[in-house]
């Protein structure tokens, strides 16, 4: 017990309450000072601009207990400060601040994981509701807090993923000992944990009923909750901002001597892109959730008609960073599967200069997409058609990447271990989801489209393609690079059927049914449309997705236990950070080594990547 509440964490997590707590009493004293009133039964005691200050008060409290801003602290004393990475044995440097980036993307991806099953469990339970009509297990408010912190959950998640492999990977990938900023490093990890606290307290703070999106002028008028919502994501960004920053500095001053930027390995490239579009585009998101804030506590009218605010300009600034975001997800992803395919198929990536620019192509293209999500919304009709083709200009880039992915398959020595196996579900996924994306990228088909489950299964197949097969697949790839230990075959393979077709046939259906007028964002539907047995399907689908996740869970709980050591070149890569033993020492290289050759060369007489100097 004594050794728990040593934890930065559990440290960090009594800071946030307290500072809650401090905050929002510090804005009851004022308001009581100026006649205004105190406690309010409807918000649970505070008032609502006593949570919203407590909330941010106790967020930078979570920052100061963990020790997040103990260097700079110090440093602003003139006290010295540790000169690089501390490393501290055992489990317990994973709950605390550490300046190590593979320790940092470690602890990235294990909050991933656990806001993935957070956000899994809500659909699991709304799902249940769906699966029969009418109201038989909850109800229409907490439907609609659940279906909300899903989808915002999980987006928080993936982000938290896609950190967690850029971390863990791209220093070991450009031959760094670390990332350019390791306090900024840890201090970006962080962040996202009393974000994360926020996001998830709205749920007992009355939720809410805006779907996430929290569209106003709904969002104005929802219950308290919505502001922890808003809060949550807010914070969530400086993470998300400032990692970003970080790892561009890092690939472009950081690279190993001969690692031109043609000889950058693909998922670099990935992450490269991904962080220009966080750095540049979070600030939107940020921005139009900041504006409703003050607009319910200060009552600033920017999206009320009725006091003159336009809620199309709110779609405006959330769409200009949630399409992109889309990219933010899937390009890393993208990245895994042409990092693996030329290992599993033994032959160079075809294209890789192409490969490489697509990626930029993505992210630019990306930034000029975002109001097809807004055919529907009233703005104005001349936008329309240069959106509609501009949407569907992402198509080229992202045909690139396939046409390099069937052309590396071809004739290769193919070989199909587990993380092979989830590249290639990513691949047959992601291109339903590609192919279902023109539908709703046309004005004529998105306007009947818009609003229907349609969409959902669309979405869910793009997520899923572009960053949860891949992930799963980087998963099983580096476990052995980071842990010394090799993920069963069996349970990952069992893991991977499970996943698999219950998730094609879970979003081939909801296409289905939304192409016959099932409208999403809805607790119930009338039998006489004959949804129920569908539904029905769609939610045993749902759980057998569950179950392979927990299958994964348990492998990853039985290798820690009795899993054999795997110390060596265990996939026979040329990747620089497999050929020194596994797992990887804590400043990375020991020995310096330069870039003599192609990254992907595999099966070529003679070819070398890396040389040691």
């Amino acid at each position: 017990m004594k050794k728990f509440l040593s934890l930065g964490i559990t440290r960090g997590l009594g800071y946030q309450f307290a500072g809650t707590v401090i905050g929002a009493l510090f804005i009851t004293l004022i308001r009581a000072l100026m006649g205004l009133s105190t406690f309010e039964a409807r918000t649970f005691g505070f008032s609502e601009p006593a949570w919203v200050f407590g909330g941010l008060v106790g967020a930078l409290a979570f920052l100061v207990g963990v020790g997040a801003v103990s260097d700079w602290w110090k440093w602003a004393k003139g006290e010295s400060t540790s000169d690089h990475i501390e490393d501290t044995p055992g489990w317990e440097r994973y709950f605390g601040v550490s300046l190590d980036h593979k320790v940092i993307g470690i602890q990235y991806v294990v909050t991933a994981l656990f806001l993935l099953c957070l956000g899994g469990l809500f659909a699991l339970i709304f799902r249940l509701e769906l699966s029969a009509s009418g109201m038989q297990v909850i109800s229409l408010q907490l439907y609609n807090t659940l279906m909300s912190l899903h989808g915002m959950v999980m987006i928080v998640s993936i982000l938290l993923g896609v950190a967690g492999m850029i971390n863990y990977l791209v220093p070991l990938l450009i031959g760094a000992q670390d990332m350019a900023f390791p306090r900024l490093n840890a201090f970006s990890y962080w962040v996202s944990v009393p974000a994360s606290v926020l996001l998830v307290s709205s749920l007992f703070l009355g939720g809410f009923d805006t779907g996430w999106t929290g569209y106003p002028p709904l969002a104005v008028r929802a219950p308290l909750g919505i502001q922890m919502f808003y809060l949550g994501v807010w914070v969530a960004g400086w993470s998300s901002i400032l990692g970003a920053l970080n790892l561009i500095v890092t690939v472009l001053r950081m690279r190993v001597h001969g690692m031109t930027p043609f000889r950058m390995p693909i998922f670099v490239w990935a992450a490269l892109a991904t962080s220009i579009i966080s750095l540049t585009a979070t600030q939107m998101i940020g921005l139009a959730f900041q504006l409703v804030v003050f607009e319910r506590l200060l009552g600033m009218p920017f999206f009320e008609i009725a006091k003159g605010g336009n809620p199309v300009l709110y779609q405006h600034l959330f769409w200009f960073y949630s399409h992109p975001v889309v990219y933010v997800f899937v390009l890393p992803g993208l990245g895994v599967i042409s990092e693996l395919l030329p290992v599993f198929a033994r032959k160079p990536l075809f294209g890789y200069r192409w490969v490489a620019m697509s990626s930029l192509g993505i992210a630019l293209v990306g930034f000029l997409v975002w109001a097809h999500h807004m055919f529907t919304s009233g703005m104005n009709e001349y936008l329309r058609v240069p959106f509609m083709y501009s949407t569907l200009l992402v198509a080229i880039p992202t045909g690139v990447k396939f046409f390099s992915w069937v052309a590396t398959l071809w004739r290769g020595k193919i070989e199909t271990p587990t993380p092979m196996l989830f590249v290639l579900g990513g691949i047959v996924v992601f291109l339903l989801g590609g192919i279902t994306g023109p539908p709703n990228a046309t004005v004529s088909t998105d306007l009947h489209l818009h609003d229907t489950y349609f969409i959902v299964g669309h979405f869910h197949e793009t997520m899923f393609g572009g960053y949860v097969f891949p992930f799963f697949a980087a998963l099983y790839y580096w476990y052995p690079k980071a842990f010394g230990k090799r993920l069963n075959e069996t349970l990952g393979k069992i893991h991977f059927w499970l996943m698999t077709p219950s998730f094609i046939f879970l979003t081939l259906g909801m296409m289905r049914i939304g192409l016959l007028g099932m409208r999403r964002r809805i607790a119930d539907y009338d039998p006489a449309l004959g949804f129920d047995f569908w539904q029905l399907l769609l939610t045993i689908s749902a759980y057998l997705i569950a179950a392979g996740i927990l299958v994964f869970f348990y492998n990853v709980y039985i290798t820690a236990k009795k899993g054999q050591p795997e110390t060596g070149n265990l996939w026979n890569s040329r990747s620089p950070e497999w050929q020194v033993p596994s797992p990887m020492p804590v400043h990375n290289y020991d020995k310096p080594f330069e870039v003599v050759g192609e990254p992907y060369d595999y099966g070529l007489p003679g070819s070398v990547y890396t040389k040691t100097q």
